[in-house]
């Protein structure tokens, strides 16, 4: 029987590929359950068109400063000890110490705004020591929030405790925080907060691996909670296989993709056909985070809403960037659709929403176990991000019903940690779907 050539060479270029023995697990391709979109337009949409915009707006001092309680104790069991590796530290701005008048932020930080995260330099050792104007501006900050209901557990922003913290001088990538202890905090996350039946038995050791894609015969609500954490837990590996410590030598530090690592995450021989999976759900999460953004517009697009540091200038530059990155993601083709979500039985529905809420609500405290402070800073901020995400895919009649201009309190509001963290937690995603074509490349080069 003759083999027709076309399939001769087909066969041939996966086996150039990788593809022919399953290696090509970062190629994920196709639809995605629960919702109408493919990968390929999530990754044209993202890495082409709204990555670019949205790493500016993060990098303006309105996104770059969150604050944030690293010092709250574990609500669920006795922290053994914090991690003493350099690179789990955490660099605070100090406190305020003055009372000088408030005003704008002054140019060291205007200057510290256009430095890059260079992947070959260590900036550990940079600690950010704001002027007295500096450090008077960003209290005054908090006069400009709003408060509204939260999905995540707040830190208290009056507690001395509370500090802000420079993200583009901490950022996100591996710290060598890693074993039990870490274990210990993904297995109750996922064993207890994430609906999972009693069938379903306990990891034996931290090794193992459980399933990516959720319970099966949940009801949809359940199943994409489960396969929103899936994706946060994938997106956050992913962030740390690509900016992997490299070098560690007296002389320089060296910091860059470990594919190696990355194999070891999500690598489907290696991770009993998981690997894939679990991309998949940072897509799915990807479009979650998405949706939000486009339903948020109107609240942003109020002629009161000010991203607020103090300079009216820069302050409404940045916001009209804000709307364009707002209206780029109400513009993509093929969102979730969140009313398959909770449009049951109207009793039924608001319990699944309150479970959900007290589950998400139960992570958020979760985060305060975490023995590393920036996989701590980190992972509140993520959680919060996506918490808020949720509260606004959950409060669309709200945000419709926003005055168009100032006067009566709206029903919808969201505080500016709310808002930080919602946008550098689409960024955390944004950038994990950007590596994920930067892996594709590098394996595509080891064959």
């Amino acid at each position: 029987m003759k083999v027709p050539v076309v399939l001769l060479l087909l066969f041939l270029l996966l086996l150039v590929t990788g593809c022919a023995e399953g290696r090509c697990f970062c190629q994920v391709t196709g639809d995605l359950d629960d919702c109408a979109c493919d990968v390929e337009t999530i990754d044209g949409f993202n890495n082409d068109r709204l990555f670019p915009k949205l790493q500016t707006l993060l990098e303006s001092d309105y996104f770059r400063f969150y604050k944030v309680n690293l010092n709250k104790p574990c609500p669920f069991w006795t922290v053994s000890g914090h991690c003493g590796l350099r690179d789990c530290a955490v660099k605070t701005c100090s406190p305020v110490s003055s009372s000088s008048s408030s005003s704008s932020l002054v140019s060291e930080v205007a200057e510290m705004s256009t430095t890059k995260q260079d992947e070959t330099n260590d900036h550990s050792a940079l600690v950010f020591f704001p002027s007295d104007e500096t450090r008077e501006a960003l209290l005054d900050w908090s006069k400009h929030d709003d408060e509204a209901e939260h999905f995540c557990v707040s830190d208290d922003e009056e507690s001395p405790d509370s500090q802000h913290v420079d993200l583009l001088l901490n950022p996100e990538r591996f710290t060598g925080y890693r074993g039990p202890e870490a274990w210990k905090i993904w297995n109750s996350i996922y064993e207890e907060n994430c609906f999972k039946p009693l069938t379903v038995k306990r990891p034996l050791a931290p090794d193992s691996f459980r399933s990516s894609s959720g319970p099966e015969g949940q009801c949809v609500e359940k199943r994409a909670f489960y396969r929103l954490i899936s994706g946060l837990h994938a997106s956050i590996n992913t962030h740390l296989s690509a900016r992997y410590l490299l070098d560690d030598s007296w002389f320089q530090r060296r910091w860059g993709h470990n594919v190696t690592e990355f194999r070891q995450r999500f690598d489907s021989e290696l991770t009993a056909g998981e690997g894939p999976k679990r991309l998949r759900n940072l897509y799915f999460l990807y479009l979650i985070e998405l949706r939000a953004l486009a339903k948020a517009l109107p609240f942003f697009q109020r002629p009161s809403f000010r991203l607020y540091t103090g300079r009216a200038e820069e302050d409404q530059r940045h916001k009209e960037l804000l709307l364009q990155v707002l209206q780029m993601a109400r513009s993509f083709p093929l969102h979730f659709d969140e009313t398959s979500l909770f449009a049951g039985d109207e009793k039924e529905a608001a319990k699944l929403k309150e479970d959900v809420r007290l589950a998400f609500l139960n992570i958020s405290r979760i985060m305060d176990c975490v023995g590393c402070f920036k996989c701590r800073l980190w992972g509140k901020l993520q959680t919060q991000g996506l918490g808020t995400a949720l509260k606004i895919l959950f409060s669309e009649r709200q945000i419709e019903a926003l005055p168009a201009s100032g006067g009566r309190r709206p029903s919808f509001q969201l505080s500016r940690r709310e808002i930080v963290s919602l946008l550098n937690a689409f960024g955390r995603i944004s950038t994990s779907v950007r590596e994920l074509k930067n892996f594709r490349s590098l394996l595509a080069e080891e064959r």
